[in-house]
């Protein structure tokens, strides 16, 4: 049992090291490096065209010189057009969505607060969406060449609407037409972007669709050591079914080397804490991933598929663009395989999946009692009730511990400092008395990994998002702003060590276990105020189980 406590000590303040460390991690600032280890986006050259691949996309590995028919498609910036649906307020151009605000969502928990701009041409959050052609016999770029159709410039998602589209032309000078549509849907926050090549021309025509993500990082608010938006997972990300799920941060865009990726289907995005955005190419068409950097953005693209239209021939291809909340149930509603890990729950597939496991329990509990810190609550007693078992005998061991405390002691009199006897003459003690010293300490393993999953269901899930609970915990996500739950819940482990036996331990170690009610106390008032309501009424009906049990097993004392 001694040097199980010392395990214990040792894997929680693993545990806190490990967070501390990763937090340090997020916090260092993106380095600007140089391009050419992972090229920019030449904004004169759409799609940053360089050596051809077999397919006629070109790789990132280097870049050529614009081509005179590519650049002249380039003929000045488009203007914008405004759309405004239930979700969005919009401006986009041909080729760009330049500006996105998200209706549902303010930027602070205050009613009043502006809605998130999720996309913006400010230089300090730059952040927009792309797409456009590449052709050596010409085609439109993303910064010009497609055209409005009609003279309506302010586009409405009406009441009875299902959807508006917003129509783009491209007509070239040898017969080429590219006709683009953007679809927005009621209720999705996933934008339709179809695009259609009609050759009308007498020579065949070919060239490739690119769509991009281009950004500077996000700005990260601390709210305090454990901030959960410093934790929360910044960069580009990427899915492909053979590779799976994978992520970069901007600080390793140069290091990691480039991407280059040719992947039937799978997806692109740019994550950051509770939104994103990503471009779902249409699934049966291969395209190039491709990561981007240089003069303080980074990018991350989907370059083709490549057409070759014969004179009279036509070809289409289909995008989504998601813009918006990591919201699980509308990103299950795209189909996509591997998008729901846009919700980043972590690195590791083991923690997803518990995570992705507890927030299905909780958002059930939820559906029922409408009320996210009361779900939480509810979610601790599903647990404990599952546990209740292991639980049950962790209490039956302390409590017969608790019976040889006398003679564990007297056998700590007998040899002094010799901790190797005393060591053998407990384990024979146990044996015989048929004690299990690790039985007891069996359900505080397993909390851990829940503990950890938890955490990062609250760092992540938008749906907690400035939820409130009651009286003065306003927001879940955010730290307990008058550190009540901090010291509750040092109070509770405080009692628990009272009930707690420590037979076996030197003075040092039971010093050490008289101070871990303070430790978690500090560390606990930065973490997200959901994570120590769940902490606090895990320990509470933890307490009441083993004050009960105590006393129902609680023997005379065993003299020695």
């Amino acid at each position: 049992m001694n040097q199980t406590r010392v395990f214990l000590i040792l894997a929680w303040l693993m545990t806190a090291t490990l967070l501390w460390m990763e937090w340090n991690k997020e916090q260092t600032p993106a380095t600007p490096a140089a391009a050419t280890a992972v090229p920019a986006a030449d904004p004169a050259v759409p799609g940053n065209t360089g050596p051809a691949s077999a397919d006629g996309i070109p790789s990132a590995t280097s870049q050529a010189p614009a081509n005179p028919a590519v650049a002249a498609s380039a003929t000045g910036t488009d203007p914008a057009v405004s759309v405004t649906t239930d979700l969005f307020r919009i401006q986009l151009s041909g080729g760009e969505l330049r500006q996105v605000d998200l209706i549902g969502y303010g930027q602070t928990a205050e009613d009043d607060s502006p809605p998130v701009r999720l996309f913006t041409q400010d230089p300090v959050q730059y952040f927009v969406a792309r797409s456009g052609w590449s052709s050596a016999q010409g085609a439109p770029g993303h910064d010009g060449g497609f055209r409005l159709e009609g003279a309506v410039r302010d586009f409405t998602l009406g009441e009875g609407q299902d959807q508006v589209v917003v129509p783009y032309l491209w007509t070239g000078a040898n017969g080429v037409t590219i006709r683009r549509s953007y679809v927005f849907k009621r209720g999705d926050y996933a934008i339709g972007v179809r695009d259609e090549v009609i050759n009308n021309g007498s020579q065949p025509w070919q060239g490739y669709i690119y769509r991009e993500l281009d950004r500077v990082p996000a700005v990260v608010h601390k709210t305090g050591p454990m901030s959960a938006e410093s934790y929360s997972f910044q960069g580009a990300v990427w899915y492909d079914e053979a590779d799976g799920y994978n992520r970069r941060k901007y600080d390793d865009f140069v290091d990691d080397g480039p991407l280059n990726r040719t992947v039937t289907g799978g997806w692109v995005a740019m994550l950051q804490h509770h939104f994103f955005a990503a471009w779902i190419p249409q699934q049966d068409q291969a395209s190039l991933f491709v990561l981007e950097q240089g003069n303080g953005r980074y990018g991350i693209e989907s370059r083709g598929p490549s057409f070759n239209v014969a004179a009279g021939g036509t070809a289409a291809t289909d995008a989504r663009l998601w813009v918006g909340p990591k919201l699980v149930e509308g990103i299950k509603a795209q189909d996509v395989k591997g998008l729901d890990r846009a919700v980043d729950y972590s690195r590791f597939d083991v923690f997803a999946a518990l995570a992705n496991a507890l927030f299905w329990l909780l958002e059930k509990i939820h559906n029922l009692l409408g009320n996210w810190g009361w779900s939480i609550i509810g979610l601790v007693v599903i647990i404990k009730a599952v546990m209740y078992p292991l639980s049950k005998a962790q209490y039956k061991s302390m409590a017969k511990m608790r019976k040889f405390q006398p003679r564990i002691a007297a056998l700590k009199e007998r040899y002094g400092d010799d901790r190797q006897k005393f060591q053998q003459a407990m384990m024979e003690l146990y044996k015989k008395e048929k004690i299990n010293p690790v039985g007891g300490c069996l359900p505080m393993l397993v909390q851990m990994p829940v503990f950890l999953a938890l955490y990062w269901v609250l760092l992540e899930s938008v749906e907690l998002r400035h939820a409130p609970w009651m009286l003065w915990i306003q927001d879940l996500t955010a730290r307990d702003p008058f550190f009540v739950l901090p010291v509750i819940n040092m109070a509770v482990m405080w009692a628990t060590q009272k009930l707690t036996p420590m037979s076996g331990m030197d003075p040092m170690q039971q010093k050490m276990m008289q101070f871990m009610p303070l430790v978690f106390g500090v560390m606990f008032a930065f973490f997200p105020a959901g994570l120590v309501l769940y902490w606090v009424t895990n320990g509470t009906l933890g307490l009441l189980q083993q004050w009960w049990m105590t006393k129902k097993y609680a023997e005379a004392p065993v003299k020695p």
